[in-house]
């Protein structure tokens, strides 16, 4: 068996490579070692002459001169600039060619740089509130009562539409504490319980609120205590049936929803005919739909013997995609179920049962810890 070794330093015959051998023959021919002089006295300089080697000396500095630079532009040997007395450190206005002091940082009591970015209209951050302090920011009181986001309550507070205590409020940044009366184009809002339900959409239901063709909904398979206060997040067709997602917290619906998030989506598909492989590889590929092109990240057979039934995972949310992906190469959708939707499965859940969602879940959904 032939055995491979990395090569080293004594890599080669036992015999004629091995530490500690002094076999002439084997070995480099030494030189004799070059001899130095004391570098505290300075010999090694004395010995050495620049004219024997070739090199140049350095450049002596005049005498009582300063240290000085060669100008790259005229070549003329320039002394170093000093700085002024008493002066901080400059540097030179690429704009003006004036001579400006660099600009100190200024730190809150907690160390943190609390300079104002004015360039582009930052703001620092206040300070956070005192441990045991109740008072939040008003936009965010606004927010948790699941009538809109954080940013559009800045916009109805900058539009004069809220009032705290009886008192119109325009300015940012204000704070209100348990007790006030905060009114929302003179309606009285407070703060809710942020609930977040997973349900398996059955068929023949509608993702929404309220419908006027008084249809079946999907919050009336909820307890009467529910009913009203969550939402569903996205839509699902009346006879697509899966993972559903009701809530009623306005900032998590918005990120979920948001195009740019592009949360990852599978669903169970099913055709009136078997799917063939080029129109398979087609959907990988991409198609042009009438808003843009399409491609699914992923689409496989979910049996070996029925082709007409697949599987399709992809990150758009645009409406009816699935239908209209299979419409655009000849097939009809028959069946459609998601399965998965933003980290959530609908595991251990019948047709029409729903569930609270556990801290876990919610917090993965929070920070957005999924495909």
């Amino acid at each position: 068996m032939t055995e491979y070794k990395r090569p080293g330093k004594y890599s080669g015959s036992s015999s004629s490579r091995t530490p500690g051998n002094n076999n002439s023959e084997n070995r480099r021919e030494k030189r004799p070692r070059k001899s130095y002089a004391d570098h505290d006295s300075g010999e090694h300089r004395k010995n050495r002459s620049s004219e024997d080697s070739g090199r140049k000396p350095f450049r002596k500095h005049e005498d009582g001169s300063e240290k000085r630079y060669s100008d790259k532009r005229t070549g003329e040997r320039k002394p170093f600039r000093k700085r002024e007395e008493g002066g901080d450190k400059r540097y030179s206005d690429k704009r003006t060619g004036e001579r400006k002091p660099y600009r100190k940082k200024e730190y809150d009591s907690k160390g943190r740089f609390a300079e104002k970015k004015q360039r582009y209209g930052y703001k620092t951050r206040p300070e956070k509130d005192k441990a045991g302090s109740d008072e939040i920011r008003l936009n965010r009181y606004i927010a948790s009562t699941g009538n809109c986001s954080r940013r559009q309550a800045d916009e109805f507070i900058r539009l004069g539409l809220v009032s705290v205590n009886g008192v119109t409020v325009t300015e940012m940044g204000i704070k209100v504490k348990p007790g006030d009366v905060v009114k929302l184009n003179g309606d009285t809002i407070k703060p809710e319980k942020k609930v977040y339900i997973l349900m398996n959409k059955p068929k023949d239901y509608i993702t929404t609120t309220d419908d006027p063709q008084e249809r079946k909904i999907v919050t009336d398979l909820l307890d009467r205590e529910w009913q009203g206060k969550v939402y569903p997040v996205g839509r699902l067709d009346r006879n697509t049936t899966g993972v559903l997602l009701l809530t009623n917290d306005g900032d998590l619906t918005r990120k979920l929803l948001h195009p740019s998030q592009k949360k990852k989506k599978v669903y169970h598909v099913f055709l009136d005919k078997n799917l063939k492989s080029i129109h398979l590889h087609q959907l990988l590929e991409g198609i042009e739909l009438e808003d843009g092109p399409v491609a699914a990240d992923a689409v496989q057979y979910v049996s070996e013997t029925d082709k007409s039934q697949v599987g399709v995972e992809l990150h758009s949310g645009k409406y009816h995609i699935i239908k209209r992906m299979f419409e655009y190469l000849g097939y009809q959708v028959t069946k459609l179920d998601r399965v998965y939707f933003a980290g959530l499965t609908k595991k251990g859940l019948e047709r029409g049962q729903w569930r609270f969602l556990t801290e876990k879940e919610i917090n993965m959904l929070r920070i957005g810890a999924f495909d």
